[in-house]
């Protein structure tokens, strides 16, 4: 059936909006495993030709950037109350101390925020509280998303690699997406419990 010029029959026209709205919704409202999303797009698209993977990054980069625009934009007009909710708890001076980390390496933040396990929102958040520039966190988010995008996108072509069953791929870079992700939560965990000891 064509509607609009599009063959909804054809899984490519269902599979990039899919794609396309679980980042974007995932970016916004954690309730979606957005890289596990790209990972199986990237496995289906390895190992099928219904997807294309350039495409497949392009429309994840794309998701992923409005939605963190979005986060930040959401911070940023909130202004008191966001600054509040990042406020609660923290000493004046520390909140300085936030200013300045993001004067003298805003982007770095953003970058490692969005590559990070619960890292991105903490960071936009926080950015668009501290009143971190536009200018500076567009270029930023689109290198991180862009980054983003790939590694995970990676990890879908290694499962989509090894299992020539677009089901089998999709399930494996589907684990892979979250193994890596619990690897990366314990590192966090550890190092914020070590640099707590520490204090």
């Amino acid at each position: 059936m064509s509607v609009l010029g599009i063959d909804w029959t054809d899984p490519a026209a269902l599979g990039y909006p899919a794609v396309f709205g679980g980042v974007l919704l995932g970016s916004i409202v954690p309730v979606v495993p957005t890289g596990a999303v790209v990972g199986a797009a990237a496995a289906i698209a390895v190992t099928t030709d219904q997807l294309s993977l350039p495409l497949v990054v392009v429309v994840s980069v794309l998701g992923a950037l409005i939605g963190d625009l979005v986060t930040f934009g959401v911070a940023k007009a909130g202004s008191a109350a966001t600054q509040r909710w990042v406020a609660r708890g923290q000493r004046p001076e520390r909140l300085e101390a936030g200013r300045t980390r993001f004067a003298r390496r805003g982007a770095l933040l953003v970058v490692v925020g969005r590559l990070l396990p619960a890292g991105r929102i903490p960071v936009l958040l926080a950015a668009g509280a501290l009143d971190y520039p536009w200018r500076r966190l567009v270029p930023a988010a689109v290198l991180a998303c862009v980054l983003w995008a790939v590694a995970y996108a990676v990890l879908g072509m290694v499962s989509g690699g090894l299992f020539d069953s677009p089901v089998v791929a999709t399930l494996v870079a589907t684990a892979l997406v979250f193994a890596v992700a619990g690897v990366g939560a314990l590192v966090s965990r550890l190092r914020a419990d070590t640099g707590g000891a520490r204090t």
